[in-house]
């Protein structure tokens, strides 16, 4: 199966300039979806991303990127 990643470009936590390249290193065939996730709150103050239809929510974008090497690891 392939993997899904959906990130915000309005939320002001996420930097998907900075995200996107990361999640493409993580997982070269996964299907990045770039908009608003209408998750606006959470992501006003910390990094998220919807990953297969599950939210990941962290205190940065470092440790984002380890949850979801840890969820598509499984």
């Amino acid at each position: 199966m392939k993997n899904q990643f959906k990130i915000c470009n309005r939320c002001r936590a996420t930097n998907i300039e900075t995200l996107k390249p990361r999640l493409e290193e993580l997982d070269s065939d996964a299907e990045i979806i770039v908009g608003c996730q209408n998750m606006c709150g959470i992501g006003a103050v910390k990094s998220f991303a919807i990953v297969n239809n599950m939210p990941i929510i962290a205190a940065n974008e470092d440790e984002l990127v380890d949850k979801i090497k840890e969820k598509i690891n499984k």
